[in-house]
């Protein structure tokens, strides 16, 4: 059964939380937004934008990890995802070295307005390797497919059955602390952008233009206004 329970967790565990953010103009706007860098107004000013915010934030997010780990790999490697008809997004991975990857798709560089934004999220996706958010879900995983496989099979289930319910239960146990995971990273991003020179304030106005994901139950997301009351209440201690 340990086998089909790590071939079930197997894809879960390899993206830390951050799923595929979806963007929305009528979205809410802030009430007073905070003094922002220089808008974003053409590709060629947002792949600027990248490689200087690349380079003011990966030595800074490489600081924080060594400093709140031990036994971690902390040299960051930030790429962008050129494939093609990728939505907006941005994630964290590990190499086949065990290297922490940042990734942004080319949609989500075009839909940021301004550096502030750009950096917020890359200290965000750092937070998530610093936090050991991987491993965590990994773990959470690994308990959810156990549980759900051994009821499962308790209950006299089919093999089929339970390879089911060994799938269902990687999912359940992956998406059970997701929204901690996020804050988390929210938090810790908001220091990482402040150290790197750039307004959190600012870069958590991202979320005042995309869809809320609400509260919902599994969700993989907690409600952007959870979110920017955690980066404005950690940016008020900075």
């Amino acid at each position: 059964m340990l086998g089909k329970v790590f071939c079930a967790i197997g894809l879960i565990a390899l993206v830390a939380a951050c799923d595929e953010i979806p963007t929305d103009a009528s979205g809410p706007t802030s009430s007073a937004p905070a003094q922002a860098s220089k808008t974003l107004r053409t590709p060629d000013q947002a792949a600027r934008a990248f490689v200087q915010v690349t380079q003011r934030v990966e030595p800074i997010a490489e600081r924080e990890c060594r400093a709140r780990t031990s036994g971690v790999n902390c040299d960051f490697r930030i790429i962008v995802d050129d494939r093609p008809n990728q939505p907006a997004n941005a994630y964290q991975t590990l190499d086949k070295n065990n290297r922490p990857v940042i990734a942004f798709t080319i949609g989500l560089i075009a839909e940021v307005r301004n550096a502030d934004e750009l950096a917020f999220v890359m200290g965000h996706e750092a937070a998530h390797h610093i936090a050991g958010h991987i491993g965590r879900q990994r773990q959470n995983a690994v308990a959810g497919a156990v549980i759900f496989a051994g009821l499962a099979t308790l209950g006299g289930a089919n093999s089929a059955a339970v390879e089911s319910a060994t799938e269902l239960g990687a999912q359940v146990g992956a998406r059970s602390y997701s929204k901690d995971f996020e804050l988390e990273a929210d938090a810790l991003g908001t220091v990482i952008t402040h150290k790197s020179g750039y307004n959190p304030l600012v870069g958590a106005e991202f979320f005042n233009r995309i869809p809320d994901p609400g509260d919902k139950f599994l969700g993989t997301h907690p409600p952007n206004a959870a979110r920017i009351q955690t980066v404005r209440r950690t940016a008020a201690k900075l």
